[in-house]
């Protein structure tokens, strides 16, 4: 995912951490390809009849995927801002309602569904009630899905972190989230289980994981204006955040000829609920 859970922080101070930039958020941040949603079709059985929960909707970018297969859509998104902005764009969608709350504090009013859906999110959850919950609110039968994007390199292709390591150091040295993406080839041999997160133990049966390969191409304000989005920038102090961000477009711009790539291995991962 493009969140590592190994550096995040409360997972209540979600609605914080992005709240603070939900439009850029929105701009920057890579979607989720047509294929992986007509696999999720394909696996649950996803229908018009459908009732999909979504935890932690975000700006609406999956939302508005799911909205657009006729199945009702109830989203949850904890930050109020970023809440508004998903109700924003999916005014014109009758089949979607978005609800501010975390998933953990969510008033579920006794509603039960086929589906639950969580789009680069699951790792924000509290995982001690967030598998039992998840488990609770579907139906007998019903499945989870988590989808999610795994930041990749390619051999010998030019990588923004690689070309700007020295940067990083200089103005927050010993940051533990610095360092090389994966190789492509090598993440897909993670083709086992819920990737990052916490393992659900008998609540889910076995995954059913698909890649799909994306890539994002920016300039070097746009691919500043992208970490701007990421929390684990987000977190620094601003005093050294933009100094950085702004050292790293420079670099992209005399070093990579103002070109730069940011490859993904988008996934979807789903299980049935157990009985």
């Amino acid at each position: 995912m493009t969140d590592d859970p190994k550096t995040r922080q409360n997972p209540h101070n979600l609605g914080r951490v992005f709240n603070e930039v939900p439009e850029l958020y929105d701009r920057v941040r890579p979607g989720y390809p047509d294929e992986l949603f007509a696999d999720l079709v394909a696996i649950t059985g996803t229908d018009a009849e459908s009732l999909v929960l979504e935890v932690g909707c975000g700006t609406g970018q999956a939302t508005r995927s799911l909205a657009a297969l006729g199945c009702s859509v109830t989203a949850i998104e904890p930050g109020a801002e970023m809440a508004a902005l998903a109700r924003h764009r999916i005014a014109s969608l009758r089949n979607v309602e978005v609800e501010t709350s975390t998933f953990e504090e969510w008033d579920d009013r006794g509603r039960r569904f086929d589906v639950l859906v969580a789009a680069s999110s699951w790792h924000w959850v509290d995982p001690l009630t967030g598998w039992q919950r998840a488990h609770d609110v579907l139906s007998p039968g019903g499945w989870m899905a988590l989808l999610g994007h795994v930041v990749v390199r390619l051999p010998g292709e030019p990588e923004v972190y690689a070309e700007t390591a020295d940067l990083h150091e200089r103005f927050c040295p010993g940051n533990p989230g610095w360092g090389h993406p994966p190789l492509e080839d090598d993440v897909r041999t993670t083709d086992e289980g819920w990737g990052l997160v916490d393992d659900p133990g008998g609540l889910f049966g076995p995954t059913i994981v698909r890649w799909y390969p994306t890539v994002q191409w920016f300039n070097g304000d746009g691919f500043a204006d992208f970490l701007r989005s990421q929390s684990l920038y987000r977190r620094l102090d601003r005093d050294v955040r933009e100094p950085l961000l702004d050292a790293i477009a420079e670099r992209i711009r005399t070093r990579m000829g103002d070109r730069a790539s940011r490859r993904y291995l988008s996934v979807l991962r789903v299980g049935q609920r157990a009985e």
